[in-house]
């Protein structure tokens, strides 16, 4: 079986400024999202990228427009016709954009319905408000549709209809998302858009409040901690009737993740194994082969799963046959569509004598939206040659998905991982299988208590450790890491590990794509 080409599964989404060519792709989707409704002229569309051009964004996936977003600065007043999507607009041309402005607001957002459920609503708001961060831009505003509501209409006013979705009691495409955003309602408004008629031409009064404003700045106010949130599953193996069951698993622990707004989530190594309950019992070598079948499968599922929860996914590990080759390969898949791979390095005996597997060649470091990371699978943690080797590389979180039966293989897990942290002042997390598996050799049994690990001084969790499971129970634990802190502790911690190597007395040499290398 040749290599698979990672691109057939790619989702390559890209949030990008507007451009005049999207007008043809921008109507369309506009017709789609807001039938009975007049789109945008090209002179709109023109006069807005002229006027505002930061302000105007689009989601691609693959080439096409997923969805797209609109805004202008304005100066808020409490009196300001807010109630007038016309007035504060200017008619969709935006010509009384305020570049000295304190406030955002947003004239439109759309999704294209065949990409609904990929939250792209979520990343255009997020993008928006990263604007209002960067302009020094006290809040963002929207008149937000309802069209929800024609079906209430003739039971309900507006008012308790928005009451009722606002509590939760019933819900609206539009309403539901952006307070579920961080938007809070502020009014309700009348004849906002006549046309409108999925929303009875009503329209909700919606604000967001951007904490990091500071009146009378000229610029953007920095953040003194760059939170990174860490998602890491401890899994629990049971039998499986088909891999839908499994993914109905993973879907739980990803849906998870995403109500939390997690930036990563790490799944164990070889959770996968939990699939060879599901298909004929054979020897361990030819059922390693056996589950290399399901790989399209978990490509097609964590790529698609990796856009539709917004989170960048570690997927655990899976067996993979290359050219009649088996190995043990961890995925990375991005939140932005990319997949890349990590090949497990160093191969355990019992990998070797129950699967056959052949290690890889080369530590790969990924460039993420949240920075450099790593992945290190299980047995790879305990040789910390390649810790160094990433972290020379730029990585600042190592993710370690493992795979252990004992305590004592769990101990040196977590031990090593927490020596990494010290050594090269980095994040560790780590994510492990508990439960069993009857009748799947070297498979049957597990051991594991996940977390996530720090360096250890003053300013991190005591013990160095900053969160973790119980163990052997099924659950998650969450955690937000500081990369801004992790840089100054290794310019100013109490000890420097990573800067106080003696380079004149040992190296770390390594072959890396033909070439001699060292650290």
């Amino acid at each position: 079986m040749e290599p698979i080409d990672l691109k057939d599964y790619e989702w390559k989404t890209v949030l990008r400024p507007m451009r005049i060519e999207d007008y043809d792709a921008l109507v369309e989707m506009q017709m789609k999202c807001f039938p009975g409704m007049e789109p945008w002229s090209r002179d709109h569309i023109e006069s807005q990228l002229a006027v505002f051009p930061k302000g105007q964004m689009v989601i691609e996936i693959d080439g096409q427009i997923a969805a797209s977003s609109g805004c202008l600065i304005v100066q808020y007043e409490p009196n300001m016709a807010w109630h007038n999507w016309k007035a504060v607009s200017d008619n969709g041309y935006i010509r009384n954009h305020n570049p000295k402005g304190d406030t955002l607001y947003g004239i439109e957002l759309m999704v294209h319905p065949e990409y609904r459920g990929l939250k792209l609503a979520r990343r255009l708001y997020d993008a928006r408000k990263e604007l209002c961060r960067e302009m020094n831009l006290a809040r963002m505003i929207i008149g937000g549709r309802i069209p929800g509501y024609h079906k209430y209409a003739d039971n309900m006013s507006a008012r308790e209809y928005v009451e009722r979705v606002v509590a939760k009691a019933e819900y609206d495409p539009v309403l539901t998302a952006q307070t579920s955003n961080g938007f809070a309602l502020q009014g309700l408004i009348s004849n906002y858009l006549p046309s409108d008629q999925a929303s009875c031409g009503y329209a909700t009064f919606l604000e967001w409040r951007n904490l990091d404003y500071q009146q009378g700045a000229k610029r953007r106010f920095h953040h003194l901690v760059e939170p990174i949130r860490i998602t890491t599953v401890q899994y629990e193996m049971r039998s499986v009737r088909s891999f839908d069951e499994f993914a109905q698993q993973c879907d739980f622990f990803l849906d998870v993740a995403s109500d939390y707004k997690s930036d990563f989530i790490v799944f164990p190594e070889l959770f996968t194994t939990q699939l060879l309950s599901c298909v004929e019992p054979t020897r361990p070598g030819l059922a390693a082969r056996r589950l290399a079948e399901f790989t399209k499968d978990y490509l097609e599922f964590f790529s698609e799963r990796a856009i539709k929860f917004n989170v960048n996914v570690i997927g655990g590990s899976h067996f993979v046959l290359e050219n009649d080759t088996l190995y043990n390969i961890a995925y990375l898949f991005g939140r932005d569509g990319s997949i890349g791979k990590q090949y497990k390095i160093h191969i355990t005996p019992s990998e070797r004598k129950w699967w056959g597997i052949e290690p890889g060649q080369k530590v790969e470091v990924f460039d993420t939206d949240c920075g450099k990371v790593a992945i290190q699978i299980c047995y790879d943690i305990e040789f910390p040659e390649l810790t160094r080797i990433a972290a020379n590389k730029g990585a600042e979180m190592i993710f370690v998905p493992y795979n252990t039966d004992t305590r004592h293989g769990y101990l040196r897990v977590r031990t090593c991982a927490q020596a990494r942290c010290v050594e090269n002042q980095v994040y560790v997390a780590t994510s492990g299988c508990t439960g069993n598996l009857p009748f799947v050799e070297n498979a049957d049994i597990h051991y594991a208590q996940s977390g996530i690990y720090t360096p250890c001084d003053a300013e991190f969790a005591r013990d160095g450790v900053a969160a973790e499971c119980n163990p052997n129970v099924e659950t998650i634990v969450i955690h937000d890491v500081d990369l801004e802190l992790l840089r100054r502790h290794r310019m100013e911690g109490s000890v420097q590990n990573w800067n106080d190597r003696r380079k004149d007395l040992y190296q770390v040499r390594y072959q890396e794509d033909g070439e001699a290398r060292h650290v």
